[in-house]
């Protein structure tokens, strides 16, 4: 029950919520043991092993703004408590420890020697120290800038849990001291940027890593480390989508690679065969070409640009300037481009690419020349202008340059109406491309907002939305808002989202005017009256930073900051949704389009692999209540009402049994008619019995509800990669449903043939060995074994195990079945050969089902009136009734 906490607190302004924590009672109440002052918080806490009622804790002062990351001063320093952290000693001015200004330390105690204590100290004279009087005196051992570089991003260490002399510092690489931390030995778990280590307190070789990249383990301290691709932890900066099909995702992932991932596969997932790489770094905004999707150009830090052709893997960069800024502060540069750059295609023009730093840039030749079109657009204050970082590291990567353009867009609707934010609080407009630029930014809205997101209104001509964030200021409320008039007049649309729950992103719906989606730094939120109200919207969507949010094909795909992409494959109920459905005790959402392509939700579990699109038609209903009584269908039929499958809650086969819930509910048909007979024991080889996908064309559904109706009509469309006609689908799907057909009627006469013969044997056996009934038995006999010969020939009877028709040769009924499984794969008509081979093998199995019918029709009414004769029951020749 006892719980230690070390706070730091709000990076962006002061605060008295910092310090070290304590619980006695596992975490329901807590006290303040540890505060130093309201801007340095404590970073790094651990015991004695030896001895819990010592501990040692380091603080540090730390202040992020839009502009400047400063890292030490008043407050930072070490500290130790020998009574469980009812009181603290400072021993930063322990003799041996730096003098001067402090920044972050790390410190750990080794569990051989409670005396040995380590701290690494960000420091004008830092580097790794070492006590071994228990923090009475120190002695540095090593200042190594390869383990104190970028000091404030890492500086953790500890220390082995089995060797005394062992130790790990955690930077960019990860480094191993064996000699109580004079030198050290250098090395990369798969990843990079470490930035914690735990190792077994019982097993010093079992080892967890954190970096950049998520974690991994290790058993033999660090030889081989597991991998970090089961783990769906990207932090995406933006998403975007291309005009391909089926269409790719894009982003950035911090500090690994831009990619490009189809949203949906032909297979069971989205495995990695379906995501590459692709242009830019991992801050980057990317722009696929609108015509052609295998160019792409990305960004990434210091104005950096690529253009990538994926077709033949050619890269090229473009950089609208490109004069290296690193180590350099903003107001060393010609163009000040932020961190996560704008960078996009003008929607009336797929050759007219746009980027912006302050300024506005475009090229219309791919990037060998660029123009500026825009001036400054931001407030160029010069004081937000300066080196970052201080007062002992600078840290200059251009993450912190501001005064920039954050955000920028080009209306779908107007030529030339182009929109752009800055990372300082300003919104101006152009209506000619450039020529002239207004500044609009909303009256009352708080100074120095960062412009996170523009978006047009695709209803309104002037119309847009605005999410801005001032978190970095130290201030978490939601900033949303809209205008109808080119920005001349603004409305703020937050009510409903919570208070310290800052907005990231804003999307319209382009099928439903007034529909919005927002994004948040906990989540995602809905507006059904254009950002009036909001809701959230959060269903099974982690609680997650919502960085961005695209929308394609009436599908929803968000970016998120350490969760990876999720999406909605069907946004169309929300279109279709009104008061009078809400308020309706039942309704069936008329589907939207689906395509005629392979693949679908399916496949046993993946660490490694995304959930793919469920494939085949979604239907979507809504029930107000449900009862254990209560009798739903789903009937799919051909436009003329001709059904073709029903699943419902009283379906006795499970493959036609649905599920519901009160609320709205969601079935999805594979468009698959219904499979083919068949019986007990079959076993075949490369054969499908399964039933025909559905041919493009329209088609109906029906749903019942304790036998009242509602019917929607819906659309099967073809692939688009496909060069099928309308005249080939229809010739596959008519080859597949004769096929079925025949297969079907093979199959029942099996199982007519197993059915007589066990009337037979049963009838028979009481009559072997008596003379009486001789002939009897004699024809019985016969007429099995006519029956047998028939069997065989249409199945393969020997079949006991899946592998067994390698050593038993396949008869007619898998052969048919085959044709089945050629002719059902891909959007083609049937060959000539296959038809000539489906002809062959029809004829042969009308033959023995000739043959069968002789024995049903004459055989067997004989041999009935021989029994009959003989006083005993006769054999019923019905055949089995189709299942399907």
């Amino acid at each position: 029950d006892l719980v230690y906490v070390a706070v730091l607190g709000d990076l962006y302004k002061s605060s008295i919520d910092r310090g070290v924590y304590r619980s006695k009672d596992g975490g329901k109440s807590w006290e303040k043991i540890l505060f130093v002052n309201a801007d340095a918080g404590a970073v790094d806490l651990t015991f004695d092993p030896n001895n819990p009622r010592v501990l040692f804790a380091s603080t540090w002062r730390i202040r992020r703004t839009p502009y400047s990351l400063e890292s030490g001063g008043d407050g930072s320093g070490l500290w130790k408590s020998t009574d469980g952290g009812d009181s603290w000693t400072e021993i930063t001015g322990n003799k041996g420890l730096p003098k001067g200004t402090i920044g972050i330390s790390g410190v750990t105690v080794s569990p051989l020697n409670s005396q040995r204590v380590w701290a690494i100290i960000e420091a004008k004279e830092g580097g790794v120290f070492r006590s071994d009087d228990g923090g009475k005196t120190w002695e540095k051992t090593n200042s190594e800038r390869k383990l104190r570089q970028r000091a404030w991003y890492y500086s953790r260490i500890y220390a082995d849990t089995q060797d005394e002399d062992r130790l790990y510092v955690l930077n960019v690489r990860y480094h191993r001291s064996k000699d109580g931390g004079k030198t050290f030995e250098t090395f990369n778990a798969p990843h990079g940027d470490h930035h914690d280590l735990w190792i077994a307190p019982e097993d010093n070789q079992r080892m967890v890593m954190a970096d950049d990249g998520g974690a991994q383990v290790s058993y033999d301290a660090g030889e081989n480390w597991s991998t970090y691709m089961n783990q769906p932890t990207a932090q995406f900066y933006r998403v975007t989508t291309d005009n391909s099909f089926p269409y790719r995702i894009y982003g950035a992932q911090q500090d690994n690679s831009t990619i490009r991932i189809r949203h949906r596969s032909s297979g069971g997932s989205i495995g990695e065969r379906d995501w590459e790489p692709t242009a830019g770094g991992e801050s980057a905004h990317i722009a696929p070409n609108p015509i052609n999707p295998d160019i792409v150009y990305g960004g990434s830090y210091d104005g950096y640009l690529s253009r990538v052709d994926h077709k033949n893997q050619q890269m090229r960069l473009v950089d609208v300037w490109p004069d290296n800024p690193m180590g350099h502060g903003a107001e060393d540069m010609k163009y000040r481009f932020q961190w996560n750059f704008p960078i996009f295609y003008s929607p009336h023009n797929p050759n007219r690419l746009y980027t912006a730093s302050n300024q506005v840039h475009v090229t219309t030749n791919d990037g060998q020349s660029w123009e500026i079109i825009s001036p400054d657009l931001t407030r160029n204050d010069p004081s937000t202008l300066g080196p970052s970082g201080g007062p002992i590291t600078k840290d200059n990567t251009a993450v912190e340059y501001y005064g920039t353009i954050f955000s920028a867009v080009e209306s779908p609707q107007e030529e030339g109406v182009i929109w752009v934010g800055s990372d300082d609080g300003l919104v101006h407009i152009t209506k000619d491309g450039g020529k002239n630029w207004e500044n609009i930014t909303p009256a009352g809205m708080p100074e120095w907002m960062m412009i996170n997101c523009l978006e047009i209104d695709p209803f309104t001509n002037g119309g847009a939305y605005i999410a801005g964030t001032k978190y970095k200021t130290g201030d978490y409320m939601p900033y949303l808002y809209r205008t109808k008039d080119y920005g001349k007049t603004w409305t703020k649309i937050t009510s409903g989202i919570t208070d310290g729950d800052f907005t990231r992103t804003i999307r319209a719906d382009p099928k439903r005017k007034g529909l919005l989606y927002a994004g948040t730094e906990k989540g995602i939120f809905i507006s059904f009256d254009d950002g009036e109200s909001w809701k959230t919207f959060q269903l099974d969507l982690p609680i997650v930073p919502i960085t961005d949010i695209a929308i394609k094909n009436d599908n929803l795909i968000v970016a998120t900051q350490g969760r990876s992409f999720w999406m909605i494959d069907d946004l169309t109920p929300l279109h279709q949704l009104n008061d009078q459905i809400a308020n309706s005790s039942y309704n069936l959402y008329t589907p939207m389009p689906s395509y005629k392509i392979q693949g679908g939700g399916r496949g046993r579990p993946s660490k490694t692999a995304g959930k793919n699109h469920p494939g085949g038609v979604m239907v979507h209903y809504y029930l107000k209540s449900i009862t254990d009584s209560s009798k739903v269908s789903i009937e799919f039929m051909e436009q003329d009402g001709t059904s073709i499958k029903t699943f419902s809650t009283s379906a006795k086969k499970k493959n036609e049994k649905i599920d519901v819930k009160e609320g709205l509910n969601r079935f999805v048909w594979n468009m698959r008619y219904s499979d083919a007979e068949t019986f007990d024991g079959l076993i075949m080889w490369s054969g499908s019995t399964t039933g025909p996908v559905a041919k493009p064309g329209t088609y109906k559904v029906k749903l019942s509800v304790d036998g009242q109706t509602m019917e929607a009509p819906f659309e099967i469309l073809p692939d688009p990669r496909a060069t099928a006609t309308q005249a080939d689908y229809d010739a596959q799907f008519d080859f597949l449903m004769t096929v079925r057909e025949k297969l079907s009627e093979t199959h029942l006469a099996i199982k007519q043939i197993r059915e007589v013969k066990g009337q037979i044997n049963k009838i028979t056996e009481p009559m072997k060995d008596k003379a009486e009934y001789k002939s009897i038995t004699d024809e019985a006999k016969r007429i099995k074994e006519e029956m047998k010969t028939i069997e065989e020939a249409l199945y393969q009877t020997q079949n006991r195990s899946g592998q067994d028709p390698l050593n038993f040769p396949i008869r007619l009924n898998n052969k048919l079945a085959h044709l089945s499984r050629q002719v059902g794969v891909g959007n083609n008509a049937p060959t000539a050969q296959v038809q000539a081979v489906r002809k062959e093998i029809t004829k042969s199995i009308d033959k023995q089902l000739a043959s069968l019918t002789k024995i049903m029709q004459q055989d067997i009414p004989a041999l009935n009136q021989q029994i009959k004769d003989a006083g005993v029951d006769f054999i019923s020749t019905k055949k089995p009734e189709q299942v399907n």
